[in-house]
């Protein structure tokens, strides 16, 4: 996360009153078997732009980790954290103790039976202690850290930082324990003059510092496509920015992640560097970036963690970006991850914002996380029972989370019907609620959300087939809803209760599900050529009558095609991949996709 002129002044730990929550989603529900992007939790409203009017819902820089059998999830500006059994359904914790002005890219590891977290910061902080995280109560573990080594103010713009110094702070910092050499170390940064800089901790005295700061690496974008800055890598005055370090140790070796080039952007991603020893020497590795996703309806992954559930599969967290009331308007992202044969770190984005299967054992790959539930309500009709101004319901099916539909009025019973076209099998929907001059800078009891989902064949006879209900109230501002029995429907009607905001404003209902046709054919005429700038290469195919769109899928081997950029049928069938690292071969292969399901993979071929 990265640094602003508000949150360069201490943060201030008081105590504050627990609040104990209640149960989570829909009365009588059944435990969900599925999630999607961006994760169903009640986001909570930022107070940071308070005074420019400025009303949006934070959610960014994530980390999840696993104490006594649950998993626990910390983020920016969150009022406390969250606590899931499933990695699906999320309880909100606010914390006996918590900072003043709250919590902004913490440094959160769960080592033994403690879990311990520090925020960023520019000067001494203390590092907090959760021993019974599931009570909310906190307890200091090092009163206040010192003064961090060689910190020094910012450097001149026009000249790169000098060594022996770094910034105060530290700003996005990340603790690494190693279990096998019983050493503790703390890395960080968030700067586009600074690098990734690692000190050491003594455990004895607290994690407090020990010795000095040690300089990483910092981006390349000269011959790293993937980290130049703006839209589509395609903004070269502004120096990108290296932020939000996690380290996963595997099989013996670091791999030190980062999140690059920028979060306010379609591809915010998350790189990674590998080494023998925690303190580097780092090599970077051929195959970057790792998580990948600046296409679809949740766009970017950077900036998050790679942990194990409990049955031992690997998952990365990421902040996709909204940016509508503010640059750092954001959500999170939970996409299956692993570590192939080679070593080789990948985070699979494909289809990153479908339904996917919640864990309850260990998979073999990252495509048994995939449920091949479909998207069925890609640019389809939208009616409205009233919109206002320049807001038309037609937006709501164009998964696009920047565009949004604007009741007239904040009333119950306001209803939105998408008609599908045809009937099909649903499954699940997802309810994305938009800020439009929401007039929020707070999270409290009047801000939740109810609303009811019917089904039709006919556009007369209505069948409720979900609801999140007035009790226990919570807010959903990214609401999905797994059917409890999957339902035949042309028709889907959105039924409005409540939102805490001034206005009712919706971007997206998406609507998952399976047709009954075919599945689509595999897109031919598949060419893909290298530019004399060798950080980007177009890729071509040609059309496929009546898809919704194309996964273009790509890696540095035939058998290593981690990397996906989606694109949608009518946005073309020319890609400028920018994504690429000067003087590493790459191979490409793409699919497309339907309501009915995906075709064949094509036969890869090389970029050159």
């Amino acid at each position: 996360m990265r640094l602003t002129a508000v949150r360069r002044s201490p943060v201030v730990p008081v105590v504050i009153v627990a609040l104990l929550v209640g149960l989570n989603g829909l009365s009588g529900q059944t435990p969900p078997r599925t999630y999607t992007n961006p994760i169903d939790i009640d986001y909570r409203y930022n107070f940071e732009q308070h005074n420019e009017g400025i009303s949006y819902r934070s959610g960014a820089d994530p980390v999840i980790v696993v104490q006594g059998g649950q998993y626990y999830l910390f983020e920016t500006i969150g009022d406390g954290y969250w606590r899931s059994k499933d990695l699906g359904t999320w309880y909100h914790i606010t914390p006996s103790r918590w900072p003043l002005n709250d919590v902004v890219a913490p440094a959160v590891l769960s080592v033994r039976d403690t879990i311990y977290l520090l925020p960023s910061t520019t000067s001494p902080l203390p590092i907090m202690m959760l021993t019974k995280p599931a009570t909310g109560h906190i307890d200091f573990y090092n009163r206040l850290l010192p003064w961090l080594p060689m910190a020094r103010a910012y450097e001149p713009r026009d000249s790169f930082a000098k060594p022996d110094s770094v910034q105060p702070g530290p700003w996005d910092p990340q603790f690494f324990y190693d279990p096998d050499t019983d050493r503790w170390f703390l890395y960080w940064n968030s700067s586009n003059v600074y690098p990734l800089n690692v000190i050491e901790l003594d455990k004895s005295k607290q994690l407090a510092y020990k010795g000095t700061p040690h300089w990483l690496f910092g981006l390349d974008p000269v011959h790293h496509g993937w980290e130049r800055f703006g839209q589509d890598h395609r903004d070269s005055t502004v120096k990108p920015f290296i932020e939000g370090s996690w380290m996963t140790k595997y099989n013996g070796r670091y791999y030190l992640q980062y999140g690059a080039p920028g979060t306010e952007y379609n591809v915010y991603s998350t790189g990674v560097y590998v080494a023998d020893n925690p303190l580097g020497p780092f090599t970077y590795a051929p195959y970057n970036p790792v998580a990948y996703k600046p296409g679809g309806f949740v766009q970017g992954a950077g900036h998050g963690n790679t942990f194990q559930d409990l049955y031992g599969n690997w998952w990365n967290t990421g902040t996709p970006w909204i940016a509508v009331n503010w640059n750092f308007e954001r959500r999170i992202g939970l996409h299956p991850a692993g570590f192939d044969k080679d070593g080789q770190l990948y985070v699979d984005t494909r289809f990153g914002d479908f339904p996917h299967w919640l864990p309850t054992k260990a998979r073999r790959n990252t495509d048994e996380a995939f449920t091949g539930w479909m998207l069925l309500s890609y640019h389809k009709s939208v009616t409205a029972s009233s919109t206002r101004d320049s807001f038309p319901a037609r937006n709501m099916t164009d998964e696009n989370p920047r565009t949004f539909w604007v009741a007239a009025e904040n009333r119950p019973r306001e209803t939105v019907i998408v008609d599908l076209g045809r009937p099909y099998t649903v499954k699940a929907v997802q309810v994305n609620y938009a800020d439009y001059k929401s007039g929020l800078y707070g999270t409290d009891s009047t801000v939740y959300t109810t609303f009811g989902l019917s089904s039709s064949l006919d556009n007369k006879t209505w069948t409720r087939i979900a609801e999140v209900p007035d009790s226990p109230r919570r807010d959903r501002p990214n609401a999905y809803l797994e059917l409890a029995t999957p339902r035949r429907a042309r028709y889907v009607r959105y039924e409005h209760g409540h939102v805490g905001a001034a206005n009712l404003a919706i971007s997206d209902i998406r609507v998952f599900g399976n047709g009954d046709g075919p599945s689509p054919a595999t897109p031919t005429g598949l060419a893909a050529t290298r530019d004399g700038d060798e950080r980007n290469a177009t890729i071509t195919w040609q059309k496929v009558p009546n898809v919704v769109g194309y996964n273009v899928r790509w890696g540095i081997a035939p058998t290593k095609l981690y990397e996906t950029y989606q694109r949608f049928a009518d946005q073309g069938t020319t890609l400028e991949l920018r994504a690429l690292t000067v003087g590493q071969s790459y191979w490409v292969a793409i699919e497309s996709f339907d309501e009915n399901g995906v075709s064949r993979l094509s036969a890869p071929i090389p970029i050159r």
